[in-house]
């Protein structure tokens, strides 16, 4: 993807007519068959509600971000084509306005689980660890601090809630919902994941504090990455140079977002407000510089 200079014209929804589309929070969903078309949009959810107003880009820039980890990780995955003229004319008629978002994927059976890998100690598993000096069922040395990081990363999976947060749970339940084989295939994938990922943030002055993979099945029960992998919205990235143990970090994510819904008056019940262009542009500009520091090379 060439970078986007300046903001191009908000996607909230995509139209594709003739194909049947699921709508997430942030991805359109087009089923054909034994593919699937993602769509990521402009759309950007903050304490479970969609916000009537878009980040320009956000759907290419996140779509970048995931490509260029594909390419770096080498690791099965469902990815097919990022050309729209693959996916059928009906969207190819949309070329221009899908280009640079959508992906052609394989349909696989979705694992359900989200296996959410922190090598550090921040969102709901300080909050956790400070009630019961574990993080879903995994105990931890006394005496850490918020944002401090573990002593190895940690496998803590979750629920995959249709509405609402996701439930942390422990690895003993999961094994208990998919099997214990494909529960320990997974934990093994996911923890070799994060720590390449790691390191390669760190190398680009970035701190991966955590993240969540989605993993699939084809019918001849081969495991591929699924998904959006290591973006804003799927992970906790922090600049190294701001990073001090005991705080909590600014993130390379919707903060500005939910740091103006915070002090707006919404009351998180009631459909929440239009975002000011000011928060809007220093969010596109977050993510923007994430995708900058992850896959530009220095010097270049």
């Amino acid at each position: 993807m060439s970078e986007p200079n300046s903001p191009s014209r908000v996607l909230l929804a995509s139209q594709v007519s003739n194909v049947p589309c699921r709508r997430g929070k942030v991805r359109d969903v087009y089923d054909l068959g034994d593919r699937l078309v993602l769509v990521a949009t402009d759309r950007i959810s903050a304490f479970d509600w969609v916000l009537p107003t878009g980040i320009p880009d956000k759907g290419r820039i996140l779509t970048a971000l995931t490509l260029f980890w594909l390419d770096f990780l080498q690791v099965p995955h469902h990815l097919l084509s990022t050309d729209v003229r693959d996916f059928g004319p009906a969207f190819a008629d949309h070329l221009h306005e899908l280009q640079g978002r959508s992906c052609l994927v394989k349909k696989t059976q979705v694992v359900p689980i989200e296996c959410v890998v922190r090598g550090y100690l921040a969102g709901s598993g300080w909050k956790e660890y400070q009630a019961t000096q574990s993080v879903c069922g995994v105990s931890l040395p006394a005496g850490l601090r918020q944002a401090e990081r573990l002593p190895e990363p940690i496998f803590t999976p979750a629920t995959k809630e249709e509405s609402g947060h996701d439930l942390n749970i422990s690895f003993a339940e999961m094994q208990d919902r998919i099997g214990a084989s494909l529960a320990e295939e997974l934990r093994q994938r996911s923890l070799a994941i994060y720590c390449k990922a790691s390191e390669h943030a760190e190398h680009r002055g970035i701190i991966l504090a955590d993240t969540k993979f989605e993993w699939g099945q084809l019918p001849s029960g081969e495991i591929l990455l699924i998904d959006e992998v290591l973006t804003p919205d799927s992970s906790r990235f922090w600049p190294i140079d701001q990073y001090q143990v005991g705080s909590n970090p600014p993130s390379f994510d919707k903060q500005f977002v939910r740091d103006w819904l915070e002090t707006s008056g919404w009351d998180k019940n009631s459909p929440p407000p239009e975002l000011p262009q000011d928060v809007v542009l220093k969010t596109r500009a977050k993510y923007l510089e994430a995708l900058d520091r992850l896959t530009v090379s220095p010097g270049s």
